[in-house]
């Protein structure tokens, strides 16, 4: 499942909230099933990422990264395909019951949804391994869940909601940058072409950093409406950020890890921070 991952996923649907609590259209119920939704649609993607990385001989024993299951012979192939299936399925489910609260084209997104999940790792052009798995990420873990987290409650569109889902995005895209930096030899080998080999491993991580302080520029608007005093929220993220890039120069191989959990924590933090704010306020 990837856990130290899920914050990406958890973040977007909660900055989505903070914007309802601004808006006073919160509403519960639509609110917690767009998390779940969020929540297992990432998880099928883990596990399909995990086995068709196998199938594709993509992985190798012994990784930096992650220990890959089915590589290492923990899981079998058969068992990993079930809860890929398994795991959508549940997802799809609750994606339709959202139908409830939405219109019918709401439908055709949340299949458009279930596809990009299974299309960052399978299908004739998997886009992990043709550099776009940030622009996947961009899109699959900031624009659409906060867009659609907040319209489903509030049934109208806004633009600073707009801007914050592409902060998100950036946000949740750099998760993918520390993945595919500290990957980068095993992905070489492999002919695995993301980001991080196309452009090199210094261009990804000055990436890194810009992404993170566009992602507040984004926002700026919003929180200068919201107390003083909550402008030290992206002025903490912002540090933060910087010092993880800091440290993603200085580190390779496993000593990576710890720096994706970080990333993703920081995405977490921020967004839990705005709702907690917007709620307050």
């Amino acid at each position: 499942m990837r856990l130290r991952t899920l914050p990406v996923s958890l973040a977007g649907v909660v900055m989505a909230w903070g914007f309802n609590f601004l808006n006073n259209n919160f509403n519960l119920t639509p609110a917690i099933l767009c998390l779940l939704f969020a929540l297992l649609a990432q998880i099928a993607s883990n596990f399909a990422n995990e086995y068709y990385d196998f199938k594709s001989g993509l992985d190798r024993k012994g990784r930096d990264g992650h220990r890959r299951g089915v590589t290492e012979g923990d899981i079998t192939p058969r068992a990993m395909k079930i809860a890929t299936f398994g795991t959508l399925a549940e997802a799809c489910a609750v994606g339709c019951s959202l139908l409830f609260w939405g219109e019918w084209w709401l439908l055709p997104i949340g299949i458009f949804i279930a596809l990009g999940a299974m299309a960052y790792s399978a299908g004739p052009y998997p886009l992990s391994r043709h550099g776009l798995g940030e622009v996947a990420v961009l899109f699959f873990f900031g624009i659409i869940p906060v867009t659609l987290t907040y319209y489903v409650q509030s049934h109208e569109w806004d633009i600073d909601v707009l801007l914050a889902s592409i902060a998100v995005g950036l946000m949740g895209a750099n998760v993918l940058i520390v993945n595919n930096y500290r990957d980068y030899d095993d992905d070489r080998y492999v002919g695995k072409n993301t980001l991080a080999v196309i452009f090199g491993r210094n261009t990804v991580a000055n990436l890194y950093l810009f992404n993170g302080y566009i992602a507040v520029a984004l926002m700026i608007g919003t929180w200068l409406t919201l107390p003083l005093w909550a402008l030290a929220i992206p002025a903490i993220y912002l540090i933060a950020h910087t010092s993880i890039w800091w440290q993603l120069r200085l580190r390779t191989g496993s000593r990576l890890n710890p720096l994706l959990g970080m990333t993703a924590m920081a995405m977490a933090a921020y967004s839990l921070a705005f709702a907690i704010v917007a709620l307050l306020g």
